[in-house]
């Protein structure tokens, strides 16, 4: 049979053709596709963490399970987050930035990408632990410590501020991890407090003292641990992993440094929305729940953070908050990352 006396001429078939590709559009344009994990879904969040995975995944999955929304993680080291949001400015897919320190948290604020959060959120937590604008919330708090070698070393032994790790006796006996963010954080706090020429003098007097670099917080505990060092300047919350896998008889425990100061730093990992998300509702109630006791418990239990909310305790291996000597500093004024990272390239330790 010729196409001439074909069932359905040309002309028929093409318009069948055009109605079915009009219909398909139609269909797409209403109803688009939701692909797993698509973060144009209103039940989809986008998280950008400078908050290591092993600290917050199981408190995201129980989010996750509990509200039906999804959480699209981004991990990476709190100032490299930060930048990375500056780089891809209004285009950033990000709705929130959970940062390790305040000072990720203030440079973005003070760059203007941050959302304000709604009073009821900011009013969860003292005025010490949140940005002064409603910027930023601190979700938990993190001391500032030295961790000692309890075989080779007393409590009574160690100086009572930071300073003291200056002197020729702590000469490779010390380890520190500059390019870590709540090391800069604590930089950032020593240059606030004691001025730009007292911080430059210690970083180059712990640097004569020639320290053991390490990249963060875990190895300098572990090197504490196995007396590849004395001493290290760490978070609080790092020797209890290792107490919790070892027990009692792990070589290591912690001082909070007797005259306070920029080393016993009392630093916060916070949350802000970002100015861009287009899921800011979405976004505040995950904010919310990081405040609610669930989640509170779980910093607390879990990861031996200071709760900043409601009536959560900290463990009992902590001393209360109130009585860490931590320096007279409003953690906004720990936004000056920029200024510190200079100092760490000028002294070359970074």
């Amino acid at each position: 049979m010729s196409s001439d006396s074909s069932f359905l001429s040309r002309p028929v078939l093409y318009g069948i053709g055009i109605f079915l590709l009009i219909s398909a559009i139609y269909l797409v344009t209403r109803h688009p596709p939701t692909l797993p994990g698509d973060a144009s879904n209103e039940s989809t969040l986008v998280l950008y963490s400078g908050r290591s995975e092993d600290l917050i995944r199981e408190l995201l999955q129980r989010y996750e399970e509990e509200t039906g929304t999804k959480i699209q993680v981004r991990y990476g080291k709190s100032a490299e987050m930060a930048a990375t949001i500056l780089e891809e400015g209004d285009k950033s897919p990000a709705d929130l930035f959970f940062a390790q320190d305040a000072g990720s948290l203030g440079a973005l604020a003070k760059k203007g990408s941050l959302s304000r959060l709604p009073t009821e959120i900011s009013a969860r937590v003292e005025p010490r632990f949140r940005s002064q604008e409603g910027m930023w919330v601190g979700v938990s708090g993190r001391a500032r410590v030295v961790v000692y070698n309890s075989n080779k070393l007393k409590l009574e032994d160690l100086p009572s501020q930071i300073f003291g790790f200056c002197e020729p006796e702590w000469l490779g006996r010390i380890g520190w991890a500059p390019a870590n963010g709540s090391f800069q954080a604590f930089v950032t706090a020593l240059r606030a407090t004691e001025g730009e020429e007292q911080a430059r003098e210690w970083l180059l007097g712990i640097q004569k003292n020639e320290p053991y670099v390490y990249p963060k917080n875990s190895p300098i505990v572990a090197a504490v641990g196995a007396g590849e060092v004395d001493v290290g300047f760490v978070n609080h919350y790092y020797l209890f992993r290792f107490l919790a896998e070892q027990g009692e008889s792990f070589p290591a425990r912690n001082a909070f440094l007797s005259s306070g100061g920029a080393g016993s730093l009392v630093n916060v990992a916070g949350v802000g929305i970002l100015q861009t998300s287009k899921r800011k509702e979405a976004a505040a109630k995950f904010v919310t729940w990081l405040l609610e006791p669930g989640a509170q418990e779980y910093f607390s239990s879990k990861n031996y953070e200071y709760p900043l909310a409601g009536s959560v305790s900290p463990s009992d291996q902590l001393p209360p908050l109130d009585r860490v000597k931590a320096p007279d500093l409003n953690l906004t004024e720990l936004e000056d990352l920029e200024g510190t990272l200079k100092l760490l390239q000028e002294t070359g330790i970074l």
